[in-house]
C-alpha cells in the first residue's frame, strides 16, 4: 500500500529550463542594466571598486593568486547577483551583499570556479605549446619559411583559444545565478547555462561583441571605466537571466 503524500507538497526543484528569445533582446538587457545602475549608483560604484581592489590584490601573488582569483570569480559574481536581485525586488542593497556568495553555497560556487580555472589554464597551456612549437620550428627552418611557420602557430593558437573558450564561457555564464539563487548542483547549473547559451547563441554573440568593445574602452583610462562597466553589465546579465530562464 502506497503512502499518502504529505501536504503541502514540496515544490519541484528548479531544473534550469530556458527558452529562446529574440536576438534583439540583448539591447533591452543593456537598457535594463543601465537603469539598474541608475537606481543606486553609489552602491554599485562602491561594490565595483571593492571587487576590483580585492581581485587585483589576490592576483599580485604569482600563479597561486591567478588561480585563486579564477576560483573566486563565481563567488563574487553571486554577490553582484544579490545586489541585482535586491534592486529588482525593490529592496535596498548594501555593499556587504558583494560577499553573499561566501554565505550561501560557497563550496558549489567555488566548484564552478574550479572548472573555469582548469579550463582557462588548460586552453592557455595548449596555446603556449602551439606558439612555442611554431617559433621553434621557424627558428630551425630559416627566415622566410620560418616566419610562415611561426605565424601559422600563432594563428592556430588564437583560433584554438577562441573555439575552446566559447563552450567554457557558455557553461559558466549563468552557472553562478543557478547555483546561488536556485541551489542547483554545479554540474547541473553548467549544463543548464550551456543549454541556455546554445538556444540563444545569436543574442549572446551580439551581447558579447558589445561587452568586448565596452571592455576595450573601459580599460583605456587606466581601467577606470571598469567601475561603470561592471555594474551595467552585471545588471544586463541579470536581465538576460530573467528573460531566458523559465519560472524565475
Amino acid at each position: 500500500m502506497s503512502e499518502t503524500p504529505a501536504f503541502p507538497l514540496a515544490p519541484a526543484p528548479f531544473a534550469g529550463d530556458s527558452r529562446e528569445v529574440d536576438a534583439g533582446a540583448c539591447f533591452d538587457w543593456l537598457h535594463q542594466g543601465w537603469a539598474m545602475f541608475l537606481a543606486n549608483p553609489g552602491i554599485w560604484i562602491g561594490a565595483s571598486i571593492l571587487l576590483l581592489v580585492i581581485l587585483m590584490a589576490i592576483s599580485i601573488v604569482p600563479l597561486f593568486g591567478q588561480i585563486a582569483a579564477h576560483l573566486l570569480i563565481p563567488v563574487f559574481g553571486a554577490g553582484m547577483v544579490q545586489i541585482c536581485k535586491r534592486l529588482a525586488d525593490g529592496g535596498q542593497p548594501e555593499i556587504s551583499d558583494l560577499f553573499a556568495g561566501f554565505r550561501h553555497n560557497a563550496g558549489q560556487l567555488v566548484m564552478v570556479g574550479l572548472f573555469f580555472a582548469l579550463a582557462v589554464f588548460s586552453i592557455a597551456f595548449l596555446a603556449f605549446l602551439l606558439v612555442s612549437g611554431g617559433i621553434l620550428g621557424g627558428t630551425v627552418t630559416g627566415r622566410v619559411a620560418g616566419f610562415g611557420i611561426a605565424f601559422g602557430g600563432v594563428m592556430l593558437a588564437g583560433l584554438l583559444v577562441l573555439m575552446l573558450s566559447i563552450p567554457v564561457i557558455m557553461a559558466t555564464w549563468y552557472a553562478p545565478f543557478l547555483v546561488f539563487l536556485h541551489d542547483m548542483a554545479p554540474l547541473d547549473a553548467m549544463k543548464a547555462s550551456f543549454a541556455a547559451g546554445y538556444k540563444n547563441w545569436l543574442a549572446m554573440v551580439i551581447f558579447g561583441i558589445f561587452l568586448v568593445v565596452a571592455l576595450f574602452f573601459a580599460m583605456l583610462p587606466l581601467g577606470l571605466g571598469m567601475v561603470l562597466l561592471l555594474p551595467v553589465f552585471s545588471g544586463a546579465v541579470y536581465a538576460s537571466y530573467r528573460d531566458i530562464f523559465v519560472g524565475v
